[in-house]
């Protein structure tokens, strides 16, 4: 099934299908990059994590109605998905403040937000992506004003799931960040991942950092976090 390597980024490498060019195979690396990649370390059996963890995200979202790419798991660190165009915008949803949101703005950490904020960042890697207005998005990008209060819609949507579903294994979600691209009918769809290297998850009793501030703080053992993530969400009915 997969045939040519297309695309290489941090933390996957995206293949052809042979015999679909509406459908491709991510495969998931052990690399961990943070700081726009500045800091790199790779971390065996990371990749077969992020691959498991953001299938049953992706499953259980399109079970709740929220359309992605996702198609369905080829092995422990691959997966099926829809080829989509990718719009050129990170989408950060932020429920507490962490992160670049409390150096940028001066907030202090854990304070809620309520509503929560939804951010836009240019992805751009020669930038550094940096965070952009609707305006900005406009102008860069080929998103409509539809498209984007269609995202923004999405992404709500998406985290009000997330947050019942990570309750679930008594998580808390902190923040995310989303990709969008448009499929062959031109319909937006989610992309790219939903794992503990695009979320920020603390333990609701401990308030342990689960996610990859484990790895950008020096906090513990990254592969042990995940392992948890993963038990836990396999335990759900």
């Amino acid at each position: 099934m997969k045939a040519n390597l297309l695309y290489e980024g941090k933390a996957k490498q995206v293949y052809t299908v042979t015999d679909d060019p509406n459908l491709l195979v991510l495969s998931y690396k052990n690399d961990a990059t943070a700081f726009n990649g500045e800091k790199k370390a790779n971390f065996s059996g990371k990749g077969r994590y992020n691959n498991l963890i953001a299938a049953k995200v992706f499953e259980y979202l399109h079970v709740h109605g929220i359309p992605s790419h996702f198609k369905e798991t080829l092995n422990e660190t691959e997966q099926l998905v829809e080829r989509t165009t990718i719009i050129p915008i990170e989408v950060v949803v932020r429920n507490v403040a962490a992160g670049s949101i409390t150096r940028r703005l001066g907030i202090t950490e854990k304070t809620p937000f309520q509503p929560p904020l939804i951010e836009f960042f240019y992805k751009e890697d020669a930038l550094g992506d940096p965070i952009i207005n609707d305006a900005h998005a406009l102008f860069l990008t080929d998103a409509t004003e539809a498209d984007l209060a269609e995202i923004k819609a999405i992404a709500g949507k998406v985290n009000e799931q997330l947050q019942a579903f990570f309750k679930q294994v008594n998580l808390q979600l902190v923040d995310f960040k989303l990709e969008f691209g448009r499929n062959s009918t031109g319909k937006i769809v989610l992309a790219d991942e939903i794992s503990p290297d695009t979320c920020r998850l603390w333990d609701v009793e401990t308030g342990e950092k689960m996610d990859k501030d484990v790895f950008r703080e020096d906090l513990g053992d990254l592969v042990h976090v995940y392992d948890q993530i993963l038990r836990r969400l396999e335990a759900v009915k």
